[in-house]
Formats: C-alpha cells, structure tokens, sequence
C-alpha cells in the first residue's frame, strides 16, 4: 500500500488514464473506491457508458479474449453459421457477432447459398442416382433426404433425366377378375351393390350394369331414366299448409297481444308463416311490439327516480318490480 499521498494520487490518476477502471485501480492500489474517485478530477471522470466501452476495450486485449476472437473469426470464416460457432465455443450468437467485424459477417443470402451448398456436399450422389434409376421420383428423394426436388436433379446426370409425359400412367389392374356370374349370386344371396363394388374394385354403376333389371332390387333402369327432375316438376304454390290453428284464432291470439314467434312456437310452425295468415295492415311494426313485449312496461323513467329518491339501489328496485338492475339503469 502506498503511504505518499501525492504518490498515490499520481498513480491513481496515470493508471485511470490508461483506462483501468476505479474498481481495478483500487484493488491494484489496496484502496477503496471512493480513494479513488477522490484523487481522480472531476473533468476526467468517464460516465457510465465512456467506462462501459472502455471496460469492452480493455477486455479486449486479455489474452483469453484475443484467443477467443480469434477462434469465432476462424471458424465462422470457414463457412459455419453462427448458431453453430455459438454452440461450438458455448457463447451466445450475440457474443458471436460482437467479436466479428461488419466486413466479415455475411449477408441473409449468401448464408443461406452457403448452407445448401454444405448439406449438398454431404448428399450420397451414388446412391441418389441409384435409387433414381431404379424408379424413386425426385420429389420422393427430396423428402427422403431433406432437401428439395432441385438439389436432387442437380445430382443426377443429364443423360438419366426420366423425360416427363403427359399421358396419364395406366392405372393398376384390379386383383380380382368381374365374374358377372359371381355378382349375380352374390347379389341374389343379399349382398349389396357397394359391397360388391368395393370388393371388385369397379364403381355401382358397372355392378347395376351385370345384373337383370327383374333381380335389381331398386328401381328398373328405364322407370329411372324416365323420372322426370325434381327441378322439372311443377311446383305446389297453391297448396297451402294445413295448421293445427285456424286463420281466425290465429289472428285473435295476435290482437290479444301474442307475438308470431309465440303463436309459430304453438303451432309448431316458423314464425315467417304465422305474418303470412295475418294481413297487412294488422301486423305490428317493430316499436310497436318491442314496447307491446315489453316485461314491466308502467315502469318509467320517472318511477325508477323516485325510487332512488327514496335511496334504494338499482338492484332493490329490481328486485321490487321485477326487472333486472342493468335494466333498471337502462330505462333511468
């Protein structure tokens, strides 16, 4: 420990100027921080961020810090991605990419050129090309071996391209031969036409073809070919529903006050049918059976003042005339 102060004071100042920070000149020192800062000026004094960047420029030039710049330079420049030389030298990616210089880092593009081209080498070409030969479709080896359909076709000659053809492949022949006399037993033993269908391999309609018109057990062929459409037939607009109420006590529930959904619910109709029995001018418009429906309709405005007049909440004059408080705050 130094015993001269102006000897300390100089060596705190020369050794603060040289960049070390106030906590290293005080354990070089043996002297506590506010020493330090003490015999340190004011003027001199680094901020926060000035001693941040000087505390990075001083770790820096650590050996172990040269050592491990070095390393991520090598082998990130050797073409390995940045998550790999993170991994491989146990940082961060962000440790990574501070110990490299703009210059150096690769663009989204070439990073990625590059990583196709190092999976691409470690691609099998002869067995690729093997297994192409033999009848493997790009697409298939692309999935196979994780890489998509054109890195497969670059690895396989010219001379072996498969031309394409338009022509649609001939499909696979079923297993079991059509007996027509089969499917008439069959079919006269109670099988139906899907089952047999779908055994043979062939659609309903080839099965309906080898049976007789005499042993189908749906309609003949010509009685369905001579049916007319349903679009075809004309159509029943003046046949009107038969309702289990009249049009007259239809009309009387909805005077007395019923809505056409209530009447339609007893009827066990939809409301839409229920206007069409009532005439023009005697359907409510909508104001009309909305206050007509309305649950509680002597209580106003007016009531529901009085009542809190009286201090009673929204909820007591709820539960006093029957409603629910939101709607009591509603009608206030």
């Amino acid at each position: 420990m130094v015993r001269d102060v102006k000897v300390l004071s100089a060596l705190i100042r020369r050794r603060y100027r040289e960049g070390a920070s106030i906590a290293v000149v005080a354990r070089e020192l043996g002297v506590s921080k506010s020493t330090v800062q003490r015999h340190v000026p004011v003027q001199e004094r680094r901020d926060a961020a000035a001693a941040a960047r000087q505390r990075h420029r001083n770790r820096a030039q650590t050996p172990y810090e040269q050592a491990l710049r070095a390393q991520v330079v090598r082998l990130y420049g050797s073409g390995m991605p940045q998550q790999r030389v993170a991994a491989t030298l146990g940082i961060s990616v962000e440790a990574v990419v501070v110990r490299l210089e703009p210059s150096q880092l690769r663009s989204r593009q070439e990073a990625a050129r590059l990583s196709v081209e190092q999976q691409s080498d470690l691609l099998p070409q002869e067995e690729i090309v093997a297994r192409y030969v033999q009848g493997a479709t790009m697409t298939e080896l692309g999935k196979l071996y994780g890489v998509h359909p054109t890195t497969i076709r670059r690895r396989i000659p010219d001379d072996l391209i498969r031309p394409r053809s338009r022509t649609p492949q001939p499909r696979p022949q079923s297993r079991r031969v059509l007996v027509d006399e089969e499917i008439r037993r069959r079919y006269a033993a109670g099988e139906s036409a899907y089952t047999l269908a779908r055994e043979f391999g062939v659609s309903v309609h080839t099965v309906r073809a080898r049976i007789p018109d005499a042993e189908w057990r749906g309609r003949p062929a010509e009685e369905a070919s001579a049916s007319p459409s349903r679009s075809a037939q004309p159509g029943s607009g003046g046949v009107r529903m038969v309702l289990a109420l009249s049009d007259e006590e239809i009309l009387d529930r909805y005077r007395a006050g019923q809505s056409a959904t209530a009447i339609g619910r007893a009827a066990g109709v939809d409301c839409r049918t229920i206007l069409r029995r009532i005439p023009e001018s005697e359907r409510r418009t909508h104001l009309q059976a909305q206050q007509l429906n309305r649950p509680a309709p002597d209580v106003d405005a007016d009531t529901i003042r009085a009542l809190r007049a009286r201090g009673l909440s929204w909820e007591a004059i709820g539960a006093e005339v029957g409603l629910s408080a939101k709607t009591v705050r509603a009608r206030a």
